[in-house]
């Protein structure tokens, strides 16, 4: 079978699968301390998807007490400067930029024909579509080997955050070109930020196996077993809710996509950015405007 006809079986098979319940295994699996199993698990990934070890915390991949441990590693501080300029928009995470680009009124573009509304992405928070309506944003794709910490862009107040109830296809390259308003479907957290230049948001993509992640303000973000509907988060770990751009604000407890949008008029993205970029966290992907 030819590669186009073996992605759109893989695609077909998604509407198909248990998302929740393949996540709920997932997540059961990857968390066992059990020395057989994760060593089984962590042994596997790495000849699978040769990770980068070298620039993390403790390089050693079996020194860690689970597949998860192992999974959201933390890097050594000096391995992810940001960019000195202090108007610079640094990247929020590792990973490949499938998209930077100016939003069409209330409209993102996803992948080759397929869009979809900021409505729906911000399920229906009619303020902050308001706010960021005909502003830019950018996707950024974290494939199973990057390193899965997101971080802040800009510096901000975490204002507001909630949880999105939905499906968990995958947001690989294959997915987005073939799942209509794939991103706007996807379970999420979503956590809205006052900058000193202005209202931003990021948004932390479900993904299949992908329905745990985590920020450093709620602690760990599981889908609700019933669809009970966008679900306000509270900030519960004391943590402050100012962070300094390149800060820590959460992780995926697999690989997933993250959203980053800014209102219009305050800044403008690197000319020399494209689809298939690689990036790292606190490099350089656009400049504010003042």
């Amino acid at each position: 079978m030819q590669r186009g006809g073996s992605d759109s079986v893989f695609v077909a098979l998604q509407y198909l699968l248990p998302h929740h319940l393949l996540c709920r295994l997932v997540y059961a699996l990857t968390r066992s301390e059990t020395r057989w199993l994760k060593t089984l698990l962590i042994g596997a990934f790495v000849r699978a998807y040769a990770p980068e070890m070298t620039d993390a915390a403790e390089p050693d991949p079996h020194a860690y007490r689970s597949f998860n441990a192992f999974f959201t590693r933390a890097l050594r501080a000096d391995v992810r400067p940001a960019d000195p300029d202090a108007r610079a928009i640094a990247s929020p995470c590792d990973g490949m930029l499938s998209v930077a680009d100016s939003l069409r009124g209330n409209r993102l573009l996803q992948a080759k024909s397929h869009d979809y509304t900021l409505d729906d992405l911000l399920a229906g928070q009619s303020e902050w579509v308001a706010r960021l309506a005909g502003g830019l944003f950018a996707t950024l794709y974290l494939a199973p080997h990057n390193y899965h910490r997101v971080h802040m862009p800009l510096a901000g107040r975490l204002s507001a955050a909630w949880q999105v109830p939905g499906r968990l296809f995958s947001v690989n390259r294959q997915s987005a070109e073939r799942v209509p308003r794939l991103f706007a479907r996807n379970e999420r957290v979503i956590c809205a930020f006052e900058g000193d230049h202005g209202p931003f948001v990021l948004i932390l993509v479900g993904a299949l196996f992908v329905g745990s992640m985590s920020t450093v303000w709620h602690g760990e973000v599981t889908p609700a077993r019933t669809a009970a509907g966008v679900r306000p988060l509270a900030a519960a770990t004391g943590v402050e809710l100012w962070q300094p751009r390149g800060a820590e604000l959460g992780r995926f407890n697999m690989g997933s996509t993250v959203i980053l949008l800014l209102p219009p008029g305050v800044a403008h993205w690197e000319a020399s950015l494209r689809p298939g970029l690689p990036l790292r966290v606190g490099q350089r992907l656009g400049l504010l405007d003042s």
